[in-house]
């Protein structure tokens, strides 16, 4: 469980690093700044879908 929780802070901490930099940092025109917003949540909802119903292996960290 404790895994999970870990595993879990840092998706969303890598995910909400990566949408900083789509946002401020990387300047694309419009419609490909929204598409790449909608693409970078799209994946990160089924990657955090696909680890919480067991479909995708948690990471190799392990902790004991």
């Amino acid at each position: 469980m404790i895994n999970l929780l870990v595993t879990l802070l840092i998706l969303v901490l890598v995910g909400g690093l990566i949408w900083w930099i789509f946002t401020s940092i990387v300047v694309l025109p419009e419609p490909f700044n929204k598409i790449a917003q909608a693409l970078i949540a799209v994946i990160f909802i089924v990657l955090l879908l696909g680890i919480l119903f067991g479909g995708v292996d948690l990471p190799v960290m392990r902790l004991r």
